[in-house]
């Protein structure tokens, strides 16, 4: 390298670093005007939920959050939530003056949309609308649902803040009294995916191609939107690298794995061409968050690992997992699951 080389490439250096740390960067913005979140007013934030707890009825917004905050049963002496709600529900602030609620749907970060979904009675969405997002070089997927509503389509480019649609109550279990927005920011599992809906569910159409709810797992959210307040430069890999894993599995390793080429920081361990097996580690929602080769060869999926807890472990997992100890097996819900990692046409 001559001097002149010698003297740029630190400025070359620096301008590859800096552009790479600014493709990381995420800018998320809250999807309507409703702010109350970052006030620390979650009761004028979430939508209240239902609740029926031995014939007692309440009305809590807790369980408008992300995580087991839905479905109450009293096991072992205490009050387990046995359902898990994978995005946030925020409530309207404007309704006109037969309650419909007028609040507009913003994005929350630069994108394309990839898909809309304008059959109010297609799913338990409703209206929906599915946006990507690109960090640190892999796709990432808001998703905005229960809309009256719908101001894009397919193939536009959005930036943060635009309108996309407007609140509404479509899609089951909600109505207009409990209209809100529920919104979700998620991986996408396997491009696949309408092949293996069509062998594990061969009675039912899938209406939404690869943006069926099935095959987008949901981050915490509202918990990603408070700590980039108070670390603006936190990644995504960052961010999920802090979660808890709830229980690993091993997988039959497979060429069409698409999980760790989609999203490369989830390898954990030195590179592995051809691994014997995968071992995927996943949080209580079911989101993958680690994936580590392995020796060891198996021809399905096994249950690796569980974390300890006394509750049955179908209610930490989302029904992956069933048993406790050494009785604990993946369910055939949570096989057909692991399936769809490796599913190719």
């Amino acid at each position: 390298m001559n001097v002149g080389m010698r003297a740029v490439a630190p400025l070359l250096l620096g301008m590859i670093v800096s552009a790479s740390a600014a493709e990381d960067r995420i800018d998320l913005a809250l999807p309507t005007e409703n702010t109350a979140l970052l006030r620390g007013d979650e009761a004028e934030f979430y939508q209240v939920v239902e609740r029926n707890l031995h014939g007692v009825i309440s009305y809590p917004w807790q369980g408008g959050q992300y995580g087991y905050v839905r479905d109450p049963r009293e096991l072992g002496g205490e009050v387990v939530y046995t359902r898990f709600h994978e995005g946030m529900d925020v409530r309207p602030l404007h309704r006109d003056r037969q309650g419909e609620p007028l609040d507009e749907v913003r994005a929350m970060a630069g994108g394309e949309v990839v898909y809309t979904s304008q059959r109010a009675g297609a799913s338990n969405y409703g209206r929906y609308v599915v946006i990507e997002h690109r960090w640190g070089g892999c796709p990432y997927y808001s998703l905005y649902a229960h809309l009256s509503t719908i101001a894009v389509e397919a193939g536009q480019s959005v930036r943060q803040g635009q309108k996309i649609a407007v609140m509404g109550h479509t899609g089951s279990g909600i109505n207009r009294e409990r209209a809100h927005l529920h919104v979700e920011l998620n991986l996408l599992l396997n491009s696949h995916f309408e092949a293996w809906h069509k062998a594990f569910f061969p009675r039912e159409t899938n209406q939404h191609g690869v943006y069926n709810g099935i095959n987008l797992t949901g981050l915490d959210l509202p918990r990603l939107i408070l700590a980039l307040r108070s670390n603006p430069s936190l990644t995504i890999p960052a961010f999920l690298g802090r979660e808890k894993v709830a229980f690993k599995v091993l997988i039959p390793a497979a060429p069409d794995f698409e999980l760790p080429k989609r999203y490369p920081w989830m390898i954990e361990g030195l590179p592995n061409d051809k691994p014997a097996s995968w071992e995927v580690s996943f949080a209580e929602s079911g989101l993958p968050l680690r994936v580590r080769p392995s020796d060891r060869a198996v021809s399905s999926a096994e249950l690796s690992w569980l974390q300890t807890n006394p509750v049955n472990a179908r209610y930490f997992t989302r029904g992956n997992v069933a048993g406790r100890g050494s009785g604990a097996h993946l369910t055939d819900s949570g096989k057909a699951f692991m399936r769809l990692l490796t599913f190719a046409e």
